[in-house]
């Protein structure tokens, strides 16, 4: 019998349908994949196809791609030819004119990634040939796939829980390598083990609740308040650390802004390139040369970071370098870190003043640039801020400046990353906002169980709690998660992944 058993934007979605998808970027390229799940997908496939070995389980066969007799797709029209030379392969069923040769990979269920029966074609990257592939599959019956359905089909049928399928998105996303390994740790389940213990302790101590409630006449003991408190503080404990590795895991995931800036002439534009390693931005010796907002997206110890070239700040000569000004003043107020350029060969003035102090209480690297030159008394005082001695015409400081940028990303927290280690070097870090909210809606619920034990609260009540507790974490993974959210997760997806 087939069961309905999800929603995809508010129509009923057949898990039991065979579905077909072109599973490679648009566009032409050297091989181009078909991918084709479900119970037919063999029944589906091997009409189109001339092999030269049957198909088998986790084996790659050569052969060829052919128009199924009755098939009715008249995408192509093929020549007919007197000469016997030019004429088709026969197969054993009669004339079938080839239209590209393929590599053919059957994975059997439930080993695979749908744990349905699946058909990869890969052909020639030929959108015209792809998209026939995919319309003599419709024609045979197959349906074709909404975004994301092949996770979300290895999903719901517990092939992957929703960490994983969410990781699947993010490698598929990553900019640079770093991220791609963090994705990939994801993608093996490392948040999943890592939130496992937790739940556990506390399914643990919600049991050992109900039980007392429940067998209070057979003489199971009441659990003292005291260790009731130690429990919930255990569970508490690695969730708190939990939460606090989502700073660095937005970063990871996200990326950050880093907007440099300074007075006219003091190097900003020529930091940039460095940092670019090309000449992305114009550089003059005439000050001012700077007039609107210049970035780049650059990858620094596997995280990418958006570079913002701004216009030197001073007072104004005209109109157009009125509005660069305030652009860059706008850049400063938005970034994620502040990069401030001083000139070393000079005293700091009273526009570099002005400019500390619009980066107090951010996170801001100085750069003392220049250094090649001598130093006629550059003193500053820079509370919080670090400074970083560079010449963007020599390249010293350069390296010692990605460090501290480096530096400032990781913190307390992170990964391991440029070399570093530390607390962030656990693996199952918080990237997804989502997963983030849910850890606070968790640690909301602990606390307020707190609360109900100090405040002698029947333990019936203070269950509430613990449950409205382990929820969240349920959710995370997707034990508990509502047709509304797997909608929001998997649009997101690509078609035919």
């Amino acid at each position: 019998m087939v069961v309905l058993r999800f929603t995809r934007y508010n129509r009923p979605v057949n898990l039991d349908d065979t579905i077909v998808a072109i599973a490679t970027p648009p566009g032409r390229g050297g091989i181009g994949v078909v991918r084709i799940a479900g119970p037919r997908a063999r029944e589906i496939a091997e009409p189109m196809l001339r092999l030269k070995h049957p198909m088998e389980p986790g084996r790659a066969v050569f052969g060829e791609l052919i128009e199924p007799c009755g098939s009715g797709v008249s995408s192509f029209q093929f020549p007919v030819s007197s000469d016997p030379n030019t004429r088709t392969q026969k197969s054993e069923t009669g004339d079938s004119p080839r239209i590209d040769e393929v590599v053919v990979t059957y994975f059997a269920k439930p080993h695979s990634y749908t744990t349905d029966d699946i058909v990869e074609i890969s052909a020639h990257g030929s959108p015209v040939v792809l998209r026939h592939v995919v319309e003599l599959c419709v024609t045979a019956g197959a349906r074709l796939a909404e975004p994301g359905e092949f996770s979300m089909r290895a999903f719901l049928n517990g092939r992957i829980d929703l960490t994983q399928a969410e990781a699947v998105r993010d490698l598929i996303d990553s900019q640079t390598l770093y991220q791609a390994k963090v994705a990939a740790q994801q993608l093996e389940g490392a948040l999943s083990k890592r939130l496992q213990p937790i739940k556990q302790k506390l399914v643990e101590l919600i049991a050992a609740l109900e039980a007392g409630i429940d067998f209070a006449e057979d003489d199971v003991s009441v659990m003292p308040d005291r260790a009731i408190l130690e429990r919930i503080s255990a569970v508490r404990e690695p969730l708190d650390q939990l939460a606090l590795s989502f700073a660095y895991g937005k970063i990871v995931h996200e990326g950050l802004t880093l907007a440099i800036v300074g007075r006219p002439n003091v190097g900003k534009s020529s930091l940039f390139n460095r940092l670019v390693e090309r000449e992305r931005a114009i550089v003059t010796a005439t000050p001012g040369t700077t007039r609107d907002l210049v970035s780049e997206t650059v990858a620094i110890g596997g995280i990418p970071i958006q570079l913002v070239d701004t216009a030197g700040i001073r007072q104004a000569l005209d109109e157009a370098e009125s509005i660069g000004i305030r652009k860059s003043m706008e850049a400063l107020a938005d970034a994620d870190l502040v990069l401030i350029v001083l000139d070393a060969s000079q005293p700091v003035s009273v526009e570099d003043e002005e400019l500390l102090r619009h980066a107090q209480n951010r996170p801001t690297i100085i750069a003392s640039n220049k250094c090649d030159l001598a130093v006629s008394g550059q003193s500053v005082v820079s509370g919080q801020s670090s400074k970083v001695r560079t010449s963007a015409l020599t390249g010293e400081g350069i390296s010692e400046l990605r460090s501290e940028i480096l530096r400032h990303i990781g913190g307390e927290i992170g990964g391991e990353i440029g070399g570093k280690s530390g607390a962030q070097a656990e693996a199952g870090f918080l990237t997804n906002i989502r997963h983030q909210r849910l850890v606070k809606d968790s640690l909301a619920a602990l606390e307020a169980a707190s609360i109900a034990v100090a405040g002698r609260i029947p333990h019936e009540m203070l269950l509430l709690d613990l449950y409205n507790a382990l929820r969240p974490l349920d959710a995370i993974t997707g034990a508990t998660t509502t047709d509304d959210i797997l909608n929001l997760i998997f649009r997101t997806f690509c078609i035919g992944k």
